[in-house]
C-alpha cells in the first residue's frame, strides 16, 4: 500500500480525492491539510465519506512534508510553488492540481496568473494529460494536472491538429460548467438564488485564464501558434462540463476522416469514448465517471465541423485525472480506483 497526502483537502477537489481514494486498493491517505479547518476531521466537512471520516485536517505550517509516497496539491493558483519546491528535495511523487506548473512558458503563465517564484521547475513538470503524455508521466516526479475546461477542449482537438488538419483561426470554443467549477467558496454567482433557473456567460472572448494553457498545448500539437476565442458559461447544475468547438476549413475534411483520426487516437483509451458519426454526448452520461465523451457533426460539405465533448469537471477535469496520474507515477494500473461508467439520470 502506497501512502499519500492531500494538501488543501477541504475543497471540492480534495473531497473528491478522499472519496475516490477511500475505495482505492493501493493508495491510502494518511495526511490531509486545511488552514481553515485545522483540528477538525474530514467527516465534519464531508459527512458522506466513511473511510477517512476521522482523519484530522492539519495546518500546512506544522506538518512534516516529504515522507510519503505521493502528494496531491489542491492549493489555489500561486500557492503551490513553495510547497513543490520543498517536496522536490524528497523522493516523493507530486500531482499538482493548481495551474502553477501547467505551462512551459513562464512569461505565458505570468500573463494569466501571478509572478512565478519557482520558474526553474516548470521545465521539469510533465503536463498531466495521460492520453498525450503517458510515457513521460510514468517516469516523472512532478505532474501538472490540467484544468477542467482545458481537458474538455484538448481531448477532441489535439488528435486533429496533430494529424495536420489546419482549421482557420481563431478557433471558437463555447463551454458550459456546473457551479462546482467555481470551487467551494464561490462568489455570488455560485449562490443557489443566483445560479438556479439561470444561465450566464462570463469572461467572454480572451479573458479566462485557461486560454494560455489551451493555446500552449494546441500550438505544440499543431507546430504553429493557435489562437482561441473562448467563452465559458455557468450552468445551474452541480457538476459536469459540455464544450462545443466550432472549426472552419478552407479545404473540406470528410466526416469519415474525422472519425478515423479520433477513433484511432482513442481506440485503446479507457477514459475517452468517441461516439459514432453524427452523435453527440450529454453531461448525464459522463457524470460521476472519469470519462470524456466526444462527438461531432460535419457541415457544409466538410468545410465546417462542430465538436462536442463532455466530462465531469471534478473527476476527469480534476481529481479523477489526478488519481490517474498518481497511478502512473506509482507504477500502478492506470484505471485503478477510477469509475468508467456514468450516471443514468
Amino acid at each position: 500500500m502506497k501512502t499519500v497526502g492531500i494538501i488543501g483537502a477541504s475543497g471540492y477537489t480534495g473531497g473528491e480525492l478522499l472519496r475516490l481514494l477511500g475505495q482505492h486498493p493501493e493508495l491510502d491517505v494518511v495526511q490531509i491539510t486545511s488552514e481553515r479547518f485545522a483540528g477538525q476531521t474530514a467527516g465534519t466537512q464531508f459527512p458522506g465519506l466513511q473511510r477517512y471520516r476521522n482523519l484530522v485536517f492539519e495546518s500546512l505550517k506544522t506538518v512534516q512534508l516529504g515522507d510519503l509516497d505521493g502528494y496531491f496539491l489542491c492549493l489555489p493558483h500561486g500557492k503551490s510553488m513553495p510547497v513543490v519546491k520543498q517536496l522536490m528535495a524528497s523522493d516523493t511523487k507530486i500531482v499538482d492540481l493548481s495551474a502553477d506548473f501547467r505551462m512551459k512558458s513562464v512569461t505565458g503563465y505570468e500573463k494569466w496568473y501571478v509572478p512565478h517564484t519557482a520558474p526553474e521547475l516548470c521545465a521539469q513538470a510533465v503536463y498531466g494529460l495521460p492520453e498525450l503524455y503517458r510515457t513521460e508521466i510514468s517516469t516523472a516526479k512532478l505532474i501538472a494536472n490540467p484544468g477542467c475546461y482545458v481537458t474538455s477542449v484538448l481531448l477532441p482537438l489535439l488528435p486533429l491538429l496533430s494529424a495536420g488538419l489546419q482549421p482557420t483561426q481563431p478557433l471558437i470554443i463555447d463551454s458550459k460548467s456546473g457551479v462546482s467549477g467555481a470551487g467551494r467558496n464561490p462568489g455570488m454567482k455560485g449562490f443557489y438564488a443566483e445560479a438556479n433557473e439561470n444561465f450566464s456567460a462570463y469572461k467572454i472572448g480572451r479573458q479566462h485564464r485557461h486560454i494560455g494553457e489551451m493555446e500552449e498545448q494546441l500550438s505544440f500539437a499543431a507546430g504553429t501558434p493557435v489562437n482561441l476565442i473562448f467563452t465559458p458559461h455557468l450552468l445551474p447544475i452541480n457538476r459536469g462540463i459540455l464544450s462545443t468547438i466550432y472549426l472552419n476549413f478552407e479545404q473540406p475534411v470528410s466526416p469519415e476522416q474525422i472519425q478515423e483520426i479520433l477513433g484511432k487516437a482513442y481506440a485503446d483509451e479507457m477514459f475517452v469514448r468517441v461516439m459514432p458519426t453524427g452523435e453527440t454526448p450529454c453531461i448525464t452520461q459522463i457524470r460521476y465517471s472519469n470519462r470524456c465523451d466526444i462527438g461531432f457533426v460535419s457541415l457544409n460539405g466538410g468545410h465546417q465541423l462542430v465538436l462536442v465533448s463532455c466530462l465531469d469537471n471534478i473527476l476527469k477535469g480534476a481529481s479523477g485525472q489526478a488519481v490517474q496520474n498518481m497511478n502512473l507515477l506509482q507504477a500502478l494500473p492506470e484505471t485503478l480506483g477510477l469509475p468508467t461508467e456514468g450516471a443514468i439520470t
